[in-house]
């Protein structure tokens, strides 16, 4: 069975949207290289935006060094404005991988051990946070084998036949009265079905649980953790939680399958998911992500569970090899109204970053489908 990681937020079908423009923007190569890339690309992305679902998608390539940026459609449904590279997109669970390097980074700095049981850094005790006296380690957090549940509050009844434009309204509304200390207080409450470690779970929960440690191993709330750390360094400016004025200009519009304005994705946990940027920021990611010469990307890249031949996860990264024997290292995102893709092929030096400002049951497939497409096109299937 196929497996892949789940979306932040899981939406159902609904009404489908009208045919969206295609535009070609932005490309800073040379022109030669514009004429072979912009053709893969284009022809990829025609299939992507002909879904009467999609609205606006931005593209970028990272590939021996060259930048290609790309951009179709709209940032809003009807507003015929083209996304540029410096159009905003919520991120969704691609935040996961800054919050794992986050990790990976305290691990060289020596301030945590991935085997450290997560009770360490947690007040109070925490019996329930083991299985027949194997406890949660802050690896299993980040490579989805903690057996925590999906979110906290654990309310999986909410998704067994969610409805696409209640369920984001639903969600807000208890994430709006939600605080730290109810957090800690449901994860009092889980009870772990597995010994942490053995078995694949995806959970949002997790990823914010080791927000929350980080935030206390460093005295630095997260957002402010991954500037200093992350963005600041590599010069991504674009890439925060909370947004000026002028960047919220930026911001495109989320939208749900039916073509109506989305709710934007809540942001008072943002370890699992609230990190928005444009792909012009991704670009300098990817190029950072590519350079495994560091010693804390190296660690990140690093299987954690799974079998790389087949399916397997590092830092929050999930990976495989290709049949020529590359490895393939990807993670993708889904919010309320906002789907996005990135991939990795490091022996190639070849990365890349799909944003898009739709989201339904079936947006992330598609953008790993058109990921594919190109990579197909660029040799590097």
């Amino acid at each position: 069975m196929k497996l892949r990681l789940a979306v932040l937020l899981l939406v159902v079908s609904a009404v489908a949207l009208q045919n969206q423009p295609i535009n070609i923007v932005s490309a800073r190569v040379t022109t030669e290289q514009v004429n072979d890339e912009a053709s893969i690309v284009g022809r990829a992305a025609e299939n992507f935006m002909s879904d009467k679902r999609a609205i606006g998608l931005s593209v970028g390539i990272v590939k021996d060094g060259n930048i290609y940026t790309y951009n179709y459609g709209e940032v809003e449904k009807g507003k015929k404005e083209i996304p540029t590279k410096h159009t905003i997109y919520e991120l969704a669970s691609i935040t996961k991988t800054f919050t794992a390097l986050l990790l990976a980074q305290a691990v060289i700095e020596q301030k945590v051990k991935l085997d450290d049981d997560v009770r360490k850094y947690l007040d109070g005790d925490y019996p329930n946070l083991e299985f027949e006296g194997q406890p949660i380690k802050l690896v299993h957090l980040i490579n989805h084998t903690s057996r925590l549940p999906f979110m906290l509050p654990d309310r999986s009844e909410l998704f067994q036949n969610p409805d696409p434009i209640e369920l984001p309204k639903r969600l807000t509304e208890i994430d709006r009265d939600y605080t730290r200390g109810d957090f800690y207080r449901d994860l009092h409450r889980v009870k772990l079905d597995k010994i942490p470690g053995t078995d694949f779970k995806y959970s949002n929960a997790a990823a914010q649980l080791l927000g929350f440690i980080l935030e206390r191993v460093y005295q630095m709330p997260y957002e402010k953790l991954v500037a200093k750390k992350i963005t600041d360094p590599l010069k991504m400016s674009e890439t925060k939680i909370t947004l000026s004025s002028s960047e919220k200009k930026r911001l495109a519009k989320g939208h749900y399958e039916n073509g109506s304005v989305s709710l934007y994705g809540t942001t008072k946990f943002p370890a699992a998911g609230a990190l928005r940027s444009s792909v012009a920021d991704m670009l300098e990611y990817i190029k950072f992500q590519l350079n495994e010469n560091n010693e804390a990307i190296k660690l990140s890249h690093q299987t954690t569970w799974g079998d790389v031949k087949i399916y397997a996860s590092g830092l929050n990264w999930q990976m495989n090899t290709s049949p020529g024997g590359r490895r393939r290292i990807w993670q993708s995102g889904g919010s309320f109204g906002f789907s996005s893709h990135c991939i990795l092929l490091p022996e190639l030096r070849l990365g890349i970053v799909l944003l898009s400002n739709e989201s339904d049951r079936n947006s992330q497939d598609r953008l790993s489908t058109l990921a594919n497409q190109i990579l197909a096109g660029l040799g590097a299937k």
